[in-house]
């Protein structure tokens, strides 16, 4: 029993180093076996069975009193479940999927207000709505702009400024 509480304890420790370490027994061993192992050579994956395998053999060993070479292949039996399982948790986690990250461009042809006047030869500010969100940027227009006014947004030369147009109506 005390094999198999070291080799769970092993599996832990390694589970532990895979934080640590991410990625490197990944990039290792990338494309062997023409890339079939891939995601199963994990690092999480290896530490799940080892991990499994030890404690689950000395579940076997304890409660059902089994001999070692029935322990270990129970123990082998839940290693494998426990890698399976982190496998495919962490392939859902990796194709998790977030909203796209909003860009300067998508500020063109939206509508804002003047916060900063706007002189016809400098930098004012505008509060624009960017992702749902307000955000106040420097702003220049070819034309002097009045605080409050609304403006459209023509261009976005950096990711902080933008160009402008009054909106008449």
């Amino acid at each position: 029993m005390a094999w198999f509480l070291g080799l769970g304890i092993t599996g832990v420790v390694l589970l532990a180093l895979s934080l640590v370490f991410d990625g490197v027994l990944d990039s290792v061993l990338d494309g062997a076996l023409g890339g079939v192992l891939d995601g199963w050579l994990s690092l999480p994956v290896l530490a799940g069975f080892v991990a499994m395998t030890g404690f689950g053999g000395a579940i076997a060993t304890d409660v059902v009193d089994a001999g070692p070479v029935v322990a270990t292949g129970a123990g082998a039996v839940m290693g494998t479940g426990a890698a399976w399982l982190t496998y495919r948790f962490s392939r859902a986690l990796m194709r998790d999927q977030t909203a796209v990250t909003p860009r300067g461009n998508d500020l063109v042809g939206t509508a804002g207000n003047v916060v900063t006047a706007i002189p016809a030869d400098g930098f004012g500010e505008v509060l624009l709505q960017l992702a749902g969100q307000p955000v106040k940027f420097s702003a220049r227009s070819t034309m002097p702009v009045e605080r409050g006014a609304e403006v459209w947004v023509e261009a976005t030369p950096t990711a902080t400024s933008v160009v402008v147009r009054p909106v008449d109506r």
